[in-house]
């Protein structure tokens, strides 16, 4: 592996602005030329999920729909593009501590590596520049591991997607951020998921998301009074697992019970639908005892759907948070480690947060946030 080429004191403080010239392709009829700033960053927040998880899954929500309920919270995923006239296209993942440099050609080959980062490249070179090339040096990392359950993959591609939006001026909404991200992810990538977790990097907030056939999806933002986000942020623990797992193996699982019309796992999965509703419902009332025994409700559910969503770990870690106090849980995203959240009365969080500690893993510190995407230039 190629070490990361450092940015030197002199390339930092550069601040004249670059013009970015086609390597290849001319302009086409009409276009111009667009001045681009040097250095453009973007954020994406990562995402609990509530309720409903699973149900955004092609083709059960082509058959049946979806709806999910989620949150994002104070955990990003980062991108910083800077532009260059090498014509060279670095990545790095510092996160992961993976480094690619590719010639700026129309399209990179995809494969083993940053996968997700040239196809982010190449659906923006192909769609929305002409077949242009474009230099740069692309950095990422993300608040949470690959594999977490908050959605860390997908918000990548969102984080990544606006900053092309910002650096580029690309006529892009969030509904079109977040399509344009489930494409590219699971269409050109070829990587198993559902839809949820690029709409709720890009909008933010509180949302209650329907999915449809045909990949028509319905973000519904809630309108969560501030009292009732503080009583939720109060008795919600979180507690990373300690391990991450291979989400694509337990969404293949779950396509394949759907394809084959398992009714344990359907039923599971029109459980959760159902179960989505009511926790919308109570979390806009402000309804926790309601909230906490559906939150439970759906975990029993969701075991269900596959059976590697849960594990003896797993299990033993929920059963000794019962018994320290806690309503109930459940493992945030497709299952079998990451995240667990956990709600417990606030007079007994601590004492559940001591249990924990003892336990492999470690609880994170988290508040809910209000906005979705956002990329600034320097």
């Amino acid at each position: 592996m190629e070490t990361p080429v450092k940015t030197t004191a002199k390339t930092q403080n550069k601040k004249e602005r670059l013009i970015v010239t086609p390597s290849r392709a001319p302009l086409r009829p009409g276009q111009k030329e667009i001045e681009k700033s040097s250095i453009i960053r973007s954020k994406a927040p990562l995402r609990l999920g509530l309720a409903g998880g699973g149900t955004d899954v092609s083709p059960f929500s082509d058959i049946h729909g979806g709806s999910v309920l989620n949150a994002t919270i104070d955990m990003h995923a980062y991108c910083t593009i800077e532009v260059s006239d090498n014509n060279k296209v670095v990545f790095y993942a510092a996160d992961r501590d993976e480094y690619e440099e590719h010639e700026a050609t129309e399209q990179i080959a995809l494969g083993d590596g940053l996968l997700l980062h040239r196809a982010v490249y190449n659906r923006i070179i192909r769609q929305f520049n002409g077949g242009r090339p474009l230099s740069f040096r692309m950095t990422t990392y993300s608040d949470a591991v690959a594999g977490s359950g908050l959605g860390s993959s997908s918000t990548i591609v969102v984080a990544m997607i606006k900053a092309f939006v910002e650096w580029l001026n690309l006529p892009l909404g969030e509904y079109d951020i977040a399509q344009l991200a489930y494409q590219i992810e699971r269409k050109d990538a070829g990587l198993s998921g559902g839809k949820q977790d690029q709409y709720a990097a890009t909008f933010g907030g509180f949302n209650f998301i329907e999915f449809l056939a045909d990949d028509r999806v319905i973000v519904n933002p809630l309108r969560i009074k501030q009292w009732v986000i503080n009583e939720l942020e109060n008795s919600f623990v979180l507690f990373y697992t300690g391990s991450s797992r291979e989400s694509a193996n337990i969404i293949n699982e779950q396509i394949k019970n759907t394809t084959e019309k398992n009714k344990r796992s359907i039923d599971a999965m029109l459980e959760l639908k159902a179960d989505s509703i009511v926790m919308k419902e109570s979390i806009l009332k402000g309804d926790f005892l309601t909230f906490s025994r559906y939150l439970a409700k759906s975990w029993e559910a969701k075991k269900k759907m596959a059976t590697s969503i849960s594990n003896p770990t797993i299990d033993a870690i929920y059963d000794m948070a019962l018994e320290a106090g806690a309503y109930g849980g459940k493992v945030s995203g497709a299952g079998g480690g990451g995240f667990m959240m956990l709600m417990v009365d606030p007079t007994r969080r601590v004492q559940l947060i001591n249990e924990l500690n003892k336990q492999d893993g470690r609880v994170m510190n988290f508040h809910f946030t209000k906005y979705g995407t956002q990329a600034w230039k320097l």
